[in-house]
């Protein structure tokens, strides 16, 4: 299982993200570096997890703003080997395809996230995914207060899913409350085939360890990290494979 770490950019700063209350958040203050900026925010994520792959959410987009292309510039050039996997308030693939055109060779590196929040409308869902591609755009099934964010109606159309699909439990995000681990399986049981990825909730290792056996292929985290709830050597051994007995 995977921790995949969160930047929440606002105003060119990053966030910190509490129940999707987006109109309270504030700039970011962490144990893992200094001040808001994105790029030291996103450096030091990245060193804490041991990996390359961030979750960025472009706030401003999604509350209808426009989308922070020279943050997104910043981070890919200043973080060679990022992997961003980036949502943005995307309608439809139109919106997706105009913004990497934006960014030119750097959208190389970019993953696109719908968010069932964002897209417009059932085509604009039926449009976007093949569940072949394993590395294709992913879908986040979002929720908030047992309400499903959707006016594409993707929680009820599992055979539009990709591969890969994020479960988004926004009241949980940076509450301490601890995964949503039941949402998680009803998603599972509509589509038994999905990778899933969690988000919100996780505040120590033994909730990865929860989320891991309840069948998450990765969750995506930010506050338990940034509190030094979560360190980064025994994230380390976390995320080492198994050794298999020979």
């Amino acid at each position: 299982m995977r921790l995949i770490p969160v930047i929440d950019l606002m105003r060119g700063q990053a966030v910190r993200a509490v129940r999707g209350e987006r109109s309270t958040y504030q700039p970011l203050r962490s144990r893992l570096c200094v001040g808001a900026e994105p790029v030291a925010v996103a450096r030091a994520l990245l060193a804490h997890c041991h990996g390359r792959t961030l979750y960025l959410a472009d706030l401003d987009a999604l509350q209808g703003g426009e989308v922070q292309v020279a943050a997104l510039q910043a981070l890919l050039l200043e973080l060679p080997h990022c992997e961003l996997w980036l949502d943005a308030g995307l309608a439809d693939r139109t919106a997706a395809n105009a913004l990497l055109a934006r960014l030119g060779a750097l959208a190389d590196r970019i993953t696109p996230v719908y968010a069932s929040e964002s897209l417009r409308n059932p085509a604009a869902l039926q449009a976007l995914f093949d569940a072949s591609d394993a590395a294709g755009p992913l879908l986040s099934l979002d929720r908030r207060q047992g309400q499903h964010l959707d006016a594409a109606q993707a929680w009820q159309t599992p055979a539009a899913w990709p591969r890969r699909v994020i479960v988004m439990t926004l009241e949980r995000v940076g509450a301490g409350s601890g995964p949503d681990l039941s949402t998680l399986a009803q998603v599972q049981a509509l589509s038994p085939k999905a990778q899933l990825i969690g988000a919100g909730g996780v505040r120590s290792l033994a909730d990865l360890a929860a989320a891991r056996a309840a069948g998450a292929h990765a969750w995506l985290v930010a506050s338990a990290l940034h509190d030094g709830s979560i360190g980064a050597d025994e994230l380390a051994a976390f995320q080492r494979p198994a050794r298999v007995s020979p």
